[in-house]
């Protein structure tokens, strides 16, 4: 199928070429560039690399004591509401981080309420604790946001291995505390390790928190590098530095994935014994407190502050209703373009795979999936660095017509950040079909094409529903390749918000931002059902 081919190939080329770019930057090395690095060592780069460094240090902190923490309570033990808070510890994924960011700024800051009623209340007049914008802020919102990847994870690996384990370990003799920390923590390691990598990834992308809250990270950098400084060549260098922060948290992920599936194992059947420890008095009150903390300051709580922001605002003033009704139909537009032509591309690459899973089919599919750890800001920089260079030896070519603020570049930055989201999805899909339906298929006469519509097709559809789900919301909670390549009067809920917040109108920011958490708990509650599901089996 030579139209297939092109077609596979042209995608994985489609994918690969911001980051190719990115890093094609120092082949532009004169000069003009050693000065430009000089400033920036002198300057800003070693505050960006430990600026960077600390507050993933921070991040990984809480993300590790809230998701391991919670995922040994719900899966261990029993304790009344453990059922619902084990589904309501996800929540927090259907936040936004820079959603969380301007709740807490309006609530904790200086001039917010609570220092305004315990200093009416007190009598003193400094302010009561360190200013939330900072690097500190800005490590324990992402934490609030990011914990549920650990806690999936491990609470996953838990599940499998834990309970038989545990029991062969209290038949020994061994106390609780004793067969949690040396028997199921330890089992549970390589997944902390994988989700860890996950929030890592997060947080190195970050653009929207470290933004608002005016932390010099690399993310900001870029971002400065590129439209502050409108130095092109900087910012892609800048980019390539990020680059290898994230490949180095990649190949964390990738050692806790190949360790991780040494310790799974389904289907072994739990005996009375290896059920979770039941709980009784302060013991069942302490579990439930360290699992609903999280969701209260993860979720609760920032949805309660932005509620109120929003009904004090609709009382002071008119809210922007028609505007917030082209916002909105901008995100669903943009996501739904974007999910469509991910699940679309997903099928082309994995059915490529199933259909002949040569290395280099399987290589190029995994190469177009790094695309989901790259972050925005590199995405931007590497899609409008080589249009720069082609409008600067070619003025009369056009080039920046097609990408810049245009609908086509900004699916193109959207498409390599999100096709790992719908692929992965697919992929899953694909390995719950066994070969043999291939293989009798063909016996029985059926071209490859008929094989994908007759048998892949129906069985997938679950898959791909997922997959389009995830990509639309992903894609509307998607801020900086937005904020940068939109077309113009094409303004999104993100963006709406990131632009109303950091102009202190939190009232009118609080409804594009209720928005996308209203959106962001379709997948949660999607996710949620799966894991139900998966605890059942």
């Amino acid at each position: 199928m030579p139209l297939f081919n092109v077609l596979r190939g042209f995608t994985v080329w489609m994918l690969l070429t911001p980051v190719l770019m990115v890093l094609g930057a120092w082949l532009q090395w004169d000069s003009t560039s050693a000065a430009v690095w000089q400033g920036l060592l002198e300057t800003v780069l070693p505050e960006y690399t430990l600026t960077s460094l600390l507050l993933c240090a921070l991040v990984a902190l809480g993300v590790v004591s809230m998701g391991s923490v919670s995922a040994a309570a719900v899966s261990l033990f029993e304790f009344p509401g453990r059922h619902t808070l084990s589904w309501l510890l996800l929540l927090p994924l259907a936040m936004p981080a820079y959603v969380v960011a301007y709740a807490y700024t309006d609530f904790l800051q200086y001039s917010g309420y609570l220092q305004n009623w315990l200093r009416m209340h007190t009598g003193w007049q400094g302010a009561l604790w360190p200013d939330i914008r900072s690097t500190w802020g800005a490590a324990l919102v992402l934490s609030l946001s990011l914990y549920p990847y650990v806690y999936l994870l491990c609470r996953s690996a838990l599940l499998d291995r834990a309970p038989q384990l545990m029991e062969a370990a209290r038949l020994l003799g061994a106390s609780l505390p004793r067969r949690i920390f040396q028997v199921a923590l330890p089992l549970a390691r390589p997944a902390i390790a994988a989700g860890l990598a996950l929030a890592m990834m997060e947080t190195l992308a970050d653009f929207g928190v470290s933004s608002y809250f005016g932390v010099p990270t690399f993310s900001t950098g870029i971002y400065k590098a590129w439209l502050v400084m409108d130095n092109r060549v900087a910012a892609a260098q800048l980019s390539s530095f990020l680059l290898l922060l994230v490949a180095s948290v990649l190949w964390m992920e990738y050692r806790a994935q190949a360790r991780l599936r040494f310790v799974t194992r389904r289907g072994a059947a739990r005996t009375h014994e290896s059920q979770a420890l039941r709980l009784h008095g302060w013991r069942a009150a302490l579990a439930f407190s360290l699992c609903m903390l999280p969701v209260l300051l993860g979720f609760v709580f920032p949805l309660l502050i932005m509620g109120h922001a929003l009904w004090v605002g609709s009382q002071q003033q008119a809210m922007p209703w028609a505007a917030f009704a082209g916002w909105f139909w901008n995100s669903l537009r943009l996501g739904g373009m974007t999910a469509v032509l991910a699940v679309g591309l997903a099928l082309v690459l994995a059915h490529g795979v199933r259909a002949r899973p040569t290395w280099w089919r399987r290589f190029s599919t995994q190469l177009a999936a790094m695309g989901y750890a790259v972050p925005g800001a590199v995405i931007v920089v590497g899609l409008l660095l080589p249009l720069a260079w082609i409008q600067q030896r070619w003025p009369d070519s056009g080039a920046g017509y097609w990408l810049t603020a245009t609908l086509l570049g900004l699916l193109w930055a959207y498409l390599v950040r999100f096709m790992a989201v719908a692929l992965q999805s697919i992929q899953s899909g694909f390995s719950r079909i066994s070969m043999s339906a291939d293989e009798s298929a063909r016996m029985l006469g059926s071209p490859s094409r008929d094989v994908f519509w007759r048998v892949h097709w129906p069985l997938l559809r679950p898959s791909a529903a997922s997959a389009l789900l995830l990509v639309w919301v992903d894609v509307m909670k998607e801020l900086p390749a937005t904020l940068v390549l939109r077309p113009f009067n094409t303004d999104t809920l993100a963006v709406m918000a990131y632009q109303l917040a950091r102009d202190e109108r939190l009232g009118e920011a609080a409804l594009p931002s209720l928005a996308l958490v209203l959106a962001g708990l379709l997948p949660v509650l999607l996710m949620a059902r799966a894991q139900k599901t998966s605890s059942q089996a």
